[in-house]
């Protein structure tokens, strides 16, 4: 059975170093009395753009005049285009998020990319507007979350140059600008290559963050993860994550799970192959320690890799559901991974966009974060997977060879052959609704950003969301009531094009039952809809 990874978003200096040692989490910064609300933020490719200039050519980046017939650059954005963010549109968001949504949540996971792209030549994008930009951006999520007791996790993106192996002064750099979020004990890490662990809600859930920019195929300052180079950045960031894992399992009586956080989604067409088998290899063989995994970059719903597809994105999804349909028979969840990719605040190429997640924290006696590690329930949770895990069935994956290729030159020193056992969990948190399922989730974004002026501010609106509608009209239900629009408020209402999916929870099973569904051809309605969200009313690319 081959390994995959299901993708999830709107609908998924070569010094040699050792990976650093993390024995111990540091719980990010809260106040110890903080209430959990079962959800948390993911934001992702802010962008915003110091020379955005209302009125200006899009051919300029928006940023001059230089064509009549051009699209001109709106004072909140220039949607389903190719300009970054005003910082409007930035100023309005955060003060959205602050109103409506800082006292709903529990943590942001926040992607990356926080600086302009770097495609005007007239206007060269120089290191230090990069650490400026990420600079002020990091004050807006301190002011909005952090001093409330919120715990952010950023990550770095593509666009925030992280290429090169550290240390280094991006990372020595980032580290300063990112000092409040990241724990003392993840700083060592950090310096090093820009990833780090922390512990969201102490003793109970752990988010880590990754710099895929040592994955990404386009990065020419590593080597893509290569059997036997131990000093590529790559490989020590897989080797560090490894030790992470391996601590989570241990701490079996503490840390129940653990997220990924990143930039550019794992697939064959973003990593070079041998990062992408290690990825692969280990999403699945600690599948029962593993949330999900969360990253930005695209607006894709979920998808398995495809390979010499030509066509739309959307073609490419559907053919990749189609042949899950043909295989169903033969179905194994422990083949499967979770990976959510959520849509940008930048309107390039959609609309402005954030995903509002929520999870399960049903039958804990406490909701307050520092009662967590206390509870009776919790602690008889632990206590139940921890003598789960000791007698769960080990299996050995394989990528669809029957092991003879492994001995040719050229294969036997991939890392799809370096197999390990790992442990099959059907009540896992990522295969069965228990406490710290991802539940479903939530996505707003602003249409008709081009008619918003100095006069008339844009507004966020639902553009839809997973979850059953049944499950919303309570006043402790997964998106607070006063977050929805009136037709989800009303009482009776049990159909809306704003909740087509009415996906019980974010398990595995779920979602590859919701790919199922998509890959027959005879559910026209529902592919429509999905190919409306997945390009929020756009053209198909």
């Amino acid at each position: 059975m081959k390994k995959r990874v299901l993708w999830l978003a709107g609908l998924l200096c070569r010094q040699v170093l050792a990976a650093p040692p993390q024995v111990v989490l540091n719980p990010a910064p809260s106040r110890p009395d903080r209430k959990l609300h079962g959800r948390f933020l993911h934001i992702t490719d802010i962008h915003p753009d110091p020379y955005y200039a209302k009125g200006t050519s899009q051919s300029s980046q928006c940023h001059r005049k230089e064509s009549d017939k051009d699209q001109r650059a709106g004072y909140y954005g220039a949607p389903f285009g190719i300009c970054d963010s005003p910082w409007t549109l930035t100023n309005f968001t955060f003060e959205h998020l602050e109103d409506h949504w800082s006292s709903e949540i529990d943590f942001v996971i926040w992607t990356g990319d926080n600086a302009r792209h770097d495609e005007d030549h007239e206007i060269p994008r120089p290191l230090d507007e990069i650490f400026a930009l990420n600079r002020a951006v990091a004050k807006k999520m301190e002011d909005v979350f952090l001093k409330k007791g919120i715990p952010v996790v950023p990550s770095l993106g593509n666009n925030d140059n992280t290429l090169s192996p550290g240390p280094n002064e991006i990372t020595d750099e980032f580290a300063s600008i990112w000092d409040a979020f990241i724990p003392t004990a993840a700083k060592t890490s950090f310096r090093q290559g820009a990833y780090y662990a922390v512990e969201v809600i102490p003793d109970a859930l752990a988010a880590i963050s990754l710099n895929t920019m040592y994955f990404y195929h386009n990065n020419k300052a590593v080597r893509g993860c290569l059997v036997g180079d131990a000093s590529d950045p790559g490989n020590i960031q897989f080797d560090w994550l490894e030790e992470q894992l391996e601590m989570y399992r241990a701490r079996q009586m503490q840390v129940l799970d653990a997220e990924f956080s990143g930039h550019v989604p794992p697939s064959d067409a973003h990593y070079f192959p041998e990062c992408y088998y290690r990825y692969v290899e280990l999403s699945l063989r600690y599948q029962n320690v593993i949330l999900g995994s969360l990253f930005g970059v695209s607006n894709f719903y979920f998808r398995m890799p495809s390979h010499n597809f030509e066509g739309t994105i959307f073609e490419a999804l559907m053919a990749d559901f189609e042949a899950l349909v043909k295989g169903s028979e033969h179905l194994n969840y422990d083949d499967y991974a979770v990976v959510s990719v959520s849509p940008s605040l930048v309107p390039n190429p959609y609309l402005p966009s954030f995903r509002v997640f929520s999870y399960n924290i049903s039958g804990l006696g406490s909701t307050t974060v520092g009662a967590v590690g206390e509870d009776e329930y919790l602690l008889m949770t632990k206590k139940d997977r921890a003598s789960r895990w000791k007698h769960l069935p080990y299996r050995h994956g394989n990528d669809g060879n029957d092991g003879r290729q492994c001995t040719g030159a050229g294969y036997w020193e991939s890392w799809r052959c370096k197999l390990h056992p790992w442990r099959s969990d059907s009540h896992a948190p990522s295969r069965q609704n228990t406490l710290w399922t991802p539940l479903g989730y939530a996505q707003y974004y602003i249409p008709r950003l081009e008619e918003y002026d100095e006069k008339d501010e844009p507004k966020f609106k639902l553009e839809y969301l997973t979850f059953p509608i049944s499950s919303l009209q309570v006043a402790e239900g997964p998106v607070p009531l006063r977050n929805l629009p009136k037709s989800l408020r009303e009482a009776g209402v049990t159909e809306s094009e704003l909740a087509p999916y009415g996906l019980g929870d974010l398990t595995i099973p779920s979602w590859i039952d919701l790919a199922c569904k998509l890959g027959k051809p005879r559910e026209k309605k529902l592919r429509k809809r999905f190919k409306k969200y997945m390009y929020m009313g756009g053209e198909d690319i």
